[in-house]
């Protein structure tokens, strides 16, 4: 019935709902202080990104002044100003976020947990007393105000109107620092912003007025910056440039540089172009302005220096303004044939290694590529070519890529083995006179006579025959290696000629099997 008393099961249920809406409202004021951390979070890192673009862009300032202190200097004086006290104000502002933190008792763990930072007490103890503001509370207020009255004195009432007007509606503390709160009665600026409010909720917002604070510093900047980028920007302070998609072009290729003002935009339009080409008339068919670039289409011509000259005028202020084009490119020959040339000689050897040099005239060595059977690169046009057996000769295909087209050559060597050494003792070859303490102690080697080729050699047996004895095959390259063979030469006679044949050798890198060497007479002295 309705007017019963509720069972205690009944008490037990209402019970259970207002503990569930508590418990509602509780997990909704901890989601709103994370929102408020996270938020003081994001402006931290703006406020960081602000100071960086602030002093690229004062920095751009003072080298301004420097190259033209005449234009610069009060721009640069009031930018100073601005800088000073932005900085000195930011620095209150985080001084006195840092007060805050301590007052509430917080550790460095719990400033990252925001839902611990839900009391006001020790702000509102600092700032706000029964009828007003504690001394804490009126500087606040008053820093608020000198900022924004400093920046707005060094602006020009008219010029800077809009600028003016962001940083009032920025720092604006209301009117006679009072504002109007939900039910109409007027309050303390202060008061109605900061009284009451969580720690988090207020120390986001004194990250927020930094972010203003770094916000209108750089918007001061650029203003300054801008008018007097507005003088420099006018016609007389343009010069001409032309744009060339590369450095030279061939004999009746299209021309498509292209002459430019310092600012390519659409607004940088000329009234008139009178340009000429060698003297010629360019027609305005082959004439195209696009984002401020005067593009010519004109054949290239023959090879060799080509002259642009004439003149651009622009509309200025309701005057004509001309502007004075003298420039040059040059026309060279479209390459057909590869070059291509051994460092060595006219052939290639086989099993051992030939440098060659290979290119193409007008194309970039990065745009060459050369190939056949052993070849390989190096670097740049450096290549080596190693030739196989069983070829008597071999082709090499060059191909270069320019301007989107591809050009080949090739070229034929003859590939040979390398040529027959002469046996030589003590780097003599041929028939010799030496005594026997020298054939005996003498090293034995081969020579490649009037071959360009630096090969390292050494000698691994030979066969020597002395007068009225048996021949004898030596392991090495000296005869005192063989005690046999030392013995035979002692027992020579004077006037007795040595031979010394089947000289056995190796070559460093070489791949093939080398030509047996020429024998050596030694004649006993």
């Amino acid at each position: 019935m309705a007017g019963a008393a509720n069972s205690p099961r009944q008490r037990m249920i209402n019970l259970m709902y207002l503990v569930f809406i508590s418990m509602m409202a509780l997990n909704m004021g901890k989601e709103v202080l994370s929102a408020f951390g996270l938020m003081n979070e994001k402006l931290q890192a703006a406020n960081e990104r602000y100071q960086s673009t602030n002093e690229a862009v004062f920095a751009e300032l003072e080298k301004k002044e420097q190259e033209k202190p005449e234009e610069y200097a009060e721009s640069l004086k009031k930018a100073r100003e601005v800088r000073d006290a932005s900085n000195e104000y930011y620095a209150y502002l985080g001084e006195l976020k840092e007060d805050i933190m301590k007052q509430a008792g917080t550790t460095e763990k719990e400033r990252k947990d925001y839902q611990v930072m839900d009391k006001s007490d020790k702000l509102d103890e600092r700032f706000f007393k029964t009828d007003g503001l504690k001394p804490d509370g009126q500087k606040f207020l008053d820093n608020i105000k000198n900022y924004r009255d400093k920046l707005v004195s060094l602006l020009d009432e008219k010029k800077d109107a809009a600028l003016i007007a962001v940083i009032q509606e920025r720092f604006s503390t209301g009117e006679n620092d009072k504002v109007k709160d939900r039910e109409g009665n007027s309050v303390g600026w202060v008061q109605y912003n900061y009284e009451g409010f969580p720690y988090i909720a207020a120390v986001t917002k004194f990250s927020q007025l930094q972010s203003d604070v770094r916000q209108t510093e750089q918007d001061f900047y650029k203003a300054m910056l801008g008018e007097k980028m507005k003088e420099e920007l006018s016609m007389k302070h343009y010069t001409t440039l032309l744009e060339q998609s590369r450095g030279a072009y061939y004999a009746n290729q299209e021309f498509d540089g292209a002459i430019v003002l310092g600012r390519k935009d659409n607004s940088t339009k000329p009234k008139k172009v009178d340009l000429k080409l060698d003297g010629r008339p360019i027609p305005e068919s082959q004439v195209e302005v696009v984002e401020g670039k005067i593009k010519l289409k004109v054949n290239t011509g023959n090879v060799g220096d080509h002259k642009i000259e004439g003149t651009l005028i622009y509309e200025q202020n309701g005057e004509e303004t001309p502007v004075d084009v003298v420039q040059s490119f040059t026309t060279i020959p479209r390459p057909n044939e590869a070059v291509i040339s051994a460092d060595k000689m006219n052939v290639v050897y086989r099993g051992v290694v030939n440098p060659m040099t290979i290119s193409m005239p007008g194309v970039p060595d990065n745009q060459v590529n050369a190939s056949a059977p052993g070849l390989s690169r190096k670097s740049g046009p450096n290549y080596i070519m190693k030739p196989g057996a069983g070829s008597s000769e071999v082709t090499i295909v060059v191909t270069g890529t320019f301007d989107g087209q591809k050009f080949s050559s090739s070229k034929k060597f003859r590939v040979k083995d390398i040529p027959k050494p002469e046996g030589a003792i003590l780097k003599t070859t041929g028939a010799v006179k030496l005594a026997k303490a020298n054939i005996l102690a003498g090293e034995l080697s081969v020579a490649f006579n009037d071959f360009d080729f630096d090969l390292s050699t050494k000698v691994n047996s030979f066969r020597i025959l002395v007068p009225g004895q048996p021949s004898v095959v030596v392991q090495g390259s000296r005869v005192s290696a063989s005690a046999p063979a030392a013995a035979a030469v002692n027992r020579a006679k004077k006037g007795d000629v040595i031979q010394i044949s089947e000289i056995r050798y190796s070559v460093s890198g070489y791949s093939g099997t080398p030509k047996p060497a020429t024998p050596i007479s030694i004649e006993v002295l």
